[in-house]
């Protein structure tokens, strides 16, 4: 499948999620001034509209491109940057796979949108568990915090984190949703 070209939605489609991404990852919980990170939903949507395991490479050599330039030349801390950032590769594979296997399925319709909706929540959760375990385990920053102590601060992050993956995913399927319903529309007009 990855020796396909991509069609000329799908290339509409992957620049928009590039673009998406690249005017909000330098704010990853957002701000007055600025949307959350929509790191998260590009991946899902990645796996769910293009399938393709180089474009998973290339969102993640797209991710590394932007934090360094946010680091070297935006002002962005680089506390995050640690052994553990070599596990947003896993992070952001849970969600692009997810993608892809919503996408094995019909997704139009009640039982569609609710397996759509579980496997981004399940997804999301095991992200954010991966992202967290490594930068608690990996960063050096942790040792004499317990697992406990370091779960019970890390929880309130959870909320914006899963808040903003489906609000961004659900955007796009409703998106997908107007977009269909109007091209059947065009057509039975035109039928009539």
């Amino acid at each position: 499948m990855d020796a396909k070209r991509l069609s000329h939605p799908e290339v509409a489609i992957a620049c928009a999620l590039a673009a998406l991404m690249a005017a909000t990852r330098f704010h990853h919980f957002g701000s007055a001034m600025y949307l959350p990170d929509a790191s998260l939903a590009v991946f899902f949507l990645g796996g769910l509209y293009l399938r393709r395991t180089l474009a998973f490479g290339a969102y993640a050599g797209l991710a590394a491109l932007i934090d360094y330039l946010a680091i070297a030349h935006g002002g962005v801390g680089d506390w995050c940057v640690t052994p553990a950032y070599a596990f947003l590769l896993p992070t952001y594979a849970c969600l692009w796979w997810a993608g892809v296997w919503c996408s094995r399925h019909d997704r139009h319709g009640w039982r569609g949108y609710a397996r759509l909706a579980g496997a981004l929540l399940v997804a999301t959760g095991l992200a954010f568990l991966i992202s967290n375990a490594s930068f608690y385990g990996l960063s050096g920053y942790f040792g004499e915090l317990s697992l406990a102590e370091y779960a019970a601060r890390v929880a309130r992050y959870f909320p914006p984190y899963l808040v903003s993956a489906v609000a961004y995913v659900a955007a796009a399927i409703a998106f997908e949703a107007l977009v269909v319903y109007g091209s059947r529309l065009k057509a039975d007009v035109t039928q009539r």
